[in-house]
């Protein structure tokens, strides 16, 4: 075999698979916040708040150590990067509710419709178009999200009101923030949006402390810092860096196709750690979603409505 055709090989090899190991990663977010939701009682604006945190720390070391001349936002920029900040901190908020109420892996399945929701958005806003795919993906997705949502399980115990809208909040905001990324212009690394973007939100959460009474629990363990660490290192901090190696070997598309396979690592993890199970509409619904999120995202109806590298 030529060594030119093994290169390639090779370079397809580690790409899918560090965009698998990095959809591995993210897939773990749920177990991180729900063993520290166990371990401590700590509510979901005070660990959105030390999250977004700990990652502005992080981030901006990051950004600081490659150039500081460019970590400078242009003024024109700044109300995007406001809204990316303000709906990030309000998206991991949601996102952490959504653990508690719904359970790491329905919450993880209800996070793939921020694609569609992007797509409304972009053809209204940006007036980007919509072909017969992007429309069959809508459908797709809208039905599997109905399905995963337990609008079609009202009246049972672990389904309640606060639930569901929890459960179409997470989605919307994950594409808020993303559309807002969408908005910044070009010119900037995506360590140094993702720095000012959670300071930002960090900032927007600060107040709440004060309401949910103080910015730590009333007891912390050692467990939990143990899970904080992985929920910043592992779920937070590195997929970010696997899928930005992987976006350098893999067409944006087939990243974005095998990244959804984060859906199956957290309902792998959500049963072997948390001992959650799905229902047969919650399956049937999970994969109704991917198949319309792997339509979306087919060459003939991929849209440039949200930026690869920056999925949280």
């Amino acid at each position: 075999m030529p060594i030119v055709q093994l290169d390639r090989i090779r370079t397809a090899v580690s790409g899918i698979a560090a965009v698998l190991l990095a959809a591995a990663c993210w897939g773990a977010s749920g177990i991180f916040v729900k063993l520290i939701m166990a371990a401590s009682p700590v509510s979901s604006l005070c660990l959105a708040f030390w999250r977004d945190a700990a990652a502005l720390a992080v981030f901006s070391a990051l950004a600081m150590g490659r150039d500081r001349k460019r970590v400078k936002i242009r003024r024109p920029d700044w109300p995007g990067l406001v809204g990316m900040g303000i709906s990030l901190g309000a998206f991991h908020v949601a996102l952490n509710l959504g653990y508690r109420l719904n359970g790491a892996a329905i919450t993880t399945i209800q996070q793939a419709a921020m694609p569609a929701i992007v797509l409304i958005v972009a053809r209204m806003v940006w007036r980007e178009p919509i072909t017969g795919l992007n429309l069959l993906s809508l459908i797709i997705i809208s039905m599997g999200t109905v399905m995963v949502s337990g609008l079609l399980q009202v009246g049972t115990p672990d389904v309640t009101a606060g639930s569901i809208l929890v459960g179409f909040l997470v989605p919307a905001l994950y594409a808020g923030w993303s559309l807002f990324g969408k908005a910044l212009r070009a010119g900037y690394s995506a360590v140094v949006i993702l720095a000012w973007a959670f300071g930002i939100a960090a900032l927007v959460l600060l107040p709440f402390q004060f309401i949910t009474g103080g910015f730590l629990p009333s007891t912390v363990p050692a467990a939990s810092l143990i899970w904080f660490g992985g929920l910043i290192g592992i779920s937070t901090v590195f997929p970010f860096f696997a899928f930005t190696f992987a976006l350098g070997r893999l067409p944006a598309g087939i990243v974005s196709i095998l990244v959804m396979s984060e859906i199956a690592f957290a309902v792998v993890y959500a049963r072997l750690f948390l001992g959650e199970t799905l229902s047969g509409v919650e399956i049937i619904g999970a994969l109704v979603v991917v198949a319309g999120v792997i339509i979306l995202l087919a060459p003939g109806a991929a849209n440039k409505a949200v930026s690869p590298a920056l999925r949280r």
